[in-house]
């Protein structure tokens, strides 16, 4: 369990709010700023250095919570749901207007060629990583070879991970659909069939209080969530505020996005994948108000590596009063971070496309060959299959077949049996030689 704020009364937090002379100082004024920053809780606000002018972490406390509630901004009223509006929040979620839905993606910089390939794999990412925050032990090389192959799942981690996978493909085909109860119960069914102890808790809201949420290591109850009656006209509320258009209190998009995944998980309506769906609604409310970035990002692949952060977040929120800041900050944070992952990843297909090119020195080899060339130039030993090569080009297996067929030919890959009747391509007598031609 994480450390509980210092408690004050209400008479203590209006010395703060209305003597000005408690929030003149300078050097605290600037302090509580950079504690704003970051949406800092008493954990770390403790060990803060104090200027003068400020005896106690608890007099910082106050004065950091009197701060914040001045800018206080209340949404889902019913449960006290609220956050202290912050500068840097402002500031990033601007950033990510004109980054996810603005003049950077209108770009060429997701070129149309390569658009369905990178949008593939990151579906993969995000259904992988996303199973893997709830516990799914598949490595991510057999989970995503998994999922090009379309093999049939072996384990109750690896049908998570296709679960997972087929929810969001639905989640983009619907993307512009309003969210009812029915979709709600839908996309749990679809992201739960075939994990659950009991099957026909698919899709069905629990019906009783037996669910907790523990510490995965010391097992201790972290959260105990709000009573099994109340989910139904939850989720009708869900819906609402999902669809909400005018709002007499404006939310940022991405902050209310955010805090849809927050209720859900808080909520738990469900008695497992309650984790999973949130994250899945919340990737299909970005995409609803036009964030067509997001299906090329991992969310989840950032928040699986900073997992501890994730929990924690959730926790200094129920435990500061429902304060949904502190989980705000967090998954700003992640956004901005797979934001610049995706920047990266975009810029490594970029070099590896250019060094691909390089091999169409050789005459009569297409773009996908020149690929394959790279490939095998990275990793010599690689073996491929036509099923490979179909999964990874987004080929027929006609064509694929026709490409590697093309290279042994020219004696740069030669053709093994793996038995009578499956293929595969290693690397022919003639490769070396022939890079060597084009790269010196």
């Amino acid at each position: 369990m994480i450390e509980q704020p210092p408690r004050f009364n209400q008479q203590d937090l209006a010395k703060v709010l209305f003597d000005k002379s408690q929030m003149s100082n300078e050097q605290v004024k600037t302090l509580i700023e950079k504690i704003n920053e970051e949406y800092e809780y008493w954990d770390t606000v403790k060990y803060k250095k104090r200027p003068d002018g400020c005896p106690s972490a608890q007099d910082l406390w106050i004065r950091v919570k009197a701060s914040r509630i001045t800018s206080t901004i209340y949404t889902w009223e019913k449960y006290g749901v609220g956050f202290g509006l912050t500068n840097k929040m402002q500031r990033m979620c601007h950033e990510f207007d004109m980054n996810f839905g603005g003049s950077w993606g209108n770009s060429a910089v997701i070129t149309s060629d390569n658009k369905e390939r990178y949008l593939i794999s990151s579906l993969m990412e995000e259904a992988i990583y996303s199973s893997q925050i709830e516990g799914a032990a598949t490595t991510r090389k057999v989970a995503k070879e998994m999922l090009r192959k379309k093999m049939t799942p072996k384990d109750r981690s690896q049908q998570m991970i296709a679960n997972n996978y087929q929810t969001i493909q639905f989640i983009v085909d619907n993307k512009a659909t309003p969210l009812t109860p029915e979709l709600v119960y839908h996309i749990h069914h679809l992201m739960t069939e075939k994990t659950l102890e009991n099957p026909e808790d698919a899709g069905r809201l629990r019906t009783n209080d037996n669910v907790v949420v523990e510490d995965g290591i010391t097992h201790e109850v972290v959260h105990t969530p709000p009573p099994y009656q109340e989910l139904p006209l939850f989720i009708e509320e869900l819906c609402r505020y999902f669809n909400e258009t005018n709002a007499k209190v404006f939310v940022h998009p991405i902050i209310r996005g955010i805090i849809i995944h927050f209720m859900i998980a808080y909520m738990h309506p469900f008695v497992d994948g309650n984790g999973r769906t949130a994250r899945a609604l919340f990737y299909w409310y970005m995409l609803k108000q036009g964030y067509w970035l997001m299906e090329y990002m991992s969310v989840s692949r950032v928040i699986a590596s900073s997992k501890k952060s994730y929990e924690k977040a959730y926790l200094y929120v129920e435990s500061d009063f429902m304060d949904v800041g502190y989980f705000i900050m967090y998954n700003l944070k992640v956004l901005d971070k797979a934001f610049k992952q995706l920047q990266a990843y975009i810029k490594k297909k970029q070099d590896e496309k250019m060094l691909a090119n390089t091999f169409l020195q050789l005459g009569d080899i297409n773009e996908r060959q020149a690929q394959i060339i790279r490939m095998f130039m990275d990793n010599p030993n690689e073996v491929l299959t036509v099923k490979d090569v179909q999964a990874r080009f987004l080929i027929t297996p006609t064509t694929a077949k026709t490409d590697l067929m093309g290279l042994v030919q020219r004696g740069l890959l030669t053709e093994i049996s793996f038995n009578k009747v499956k293929k595969g391509y290693i690397k022919g007598e003639k490769f070396d030689d022939s890079i060597k031609s084009v790269i010196q």
